[in-house]
């Protein structure tokens, strides 16, 4: 059993955990909680730490794995949440080229998302496009860290089937599909019309922005069409996650 602070893997999981640049220096992040566990495919697995607590009560569970035990009171010194569930996986980045994301259909739905900053989106918004069957997404580099733990407990599990990439420059990537004949929709307050007027069954792609400053003109600029979600009220916009999911599950329901 691990008893030290100064041992130097759940120092390394504390950086894992806290610093973007060690994660991608060493492509490696942290998976908390039995859920996640049981989400990660067993060959992205690197280490898994349990609370002595929780090795007592779920041998069935661990049965067939490595594993090293940690005394309860530093477990939690290892995790990110506040009320730690007893097990976190230190997990390998799956990694996708761009290609990959086309891949599979013959019409596929695709996301570009430019400089979300809020972790819980993006999670969430990776967990919805596993749901409406979205074929990949395009995140900014200005985006926040996906791999980061919050971000990762909010895809409960998405993160490991979801195909997504980290483009530089989101502007040449909608360059990029539009060569490859995908639609590219903006989501824009300044939208011509609403986006139930179109049709979303062939391959496309909606650009999402950030959540104050919305898509960037450049990137409006390159989309096919700007397009807006029909309010009531006095309401301006909806929240990033939400508006990617009206704009997928409208695609899913024509495509079905």
């Amino acid at each position: 059993m691990i008893t030290s602070a100064d041992n130097a893997r759940i120092k390394e999981v504390i950086r894992l955990n806290t610093k973007s640049k060690e994660r991608r220096e060493r492509g490696l992040f942290v998976a908390e909680g039995r859920k996640l566990f049981l989400e990660t495919p067993d060959d992205l697995k690197e280490q898994i730490f349990v609370s002595s607590s929780f090795a007592v009560r779920e041998q069935e569970l661990l049965r067939d794995y490595r594993y090293e035990v940690v005394d309860d009171r530093l477990f939690v010194k290892m995790c990110d949440t506040q009320t730690p569930q007893g097990i976190l996986t230190v997990a390998r980045m799956p990694h996708y080229r761009r290609e990959e994301l086309l891949q599979g259909t013959d019409a596929p739905l695709l996301l570009l998302l430019e400089d979300l900053q809020d972790p819980g989106n993006i999670g969430t918004i990776l967990r919805t496009a596993e749901a409406a069957g979205v074929s990949g997404v395009f995140l900014s580099g200005r985006c926040a860290d996906p791999f980061q733990p919050k971000v990762i407990r909010a895809t409960m599990g998405s993160v490991f089937r979801v195909p997504f990439c980290v483009e530089q420059d989101l502007c040449s990537t909608a360059a990029w599909l539009r060569e490859k004949q995908i639609r590219l929709y903006a989501a824009a307050l300044e939208g011509s019309e609403s986006f139930f007027c179109n049709s979303y069954t062939e391959a496309c792609a909606f650009l999402i922005g950030n959540e104050g400053s919305g898509l960037s003109p450049a990137l409006v600029k390159s989309a096919d069409q700007c397009v807006r979600i029909p309010m009531s009220g006095r309401v301006e916009s909806l929240n990033a996650a939400v508006a990617a999911a009206v704009f997928l599950y409208e695609a899913k329901r024509q495509r079905k």
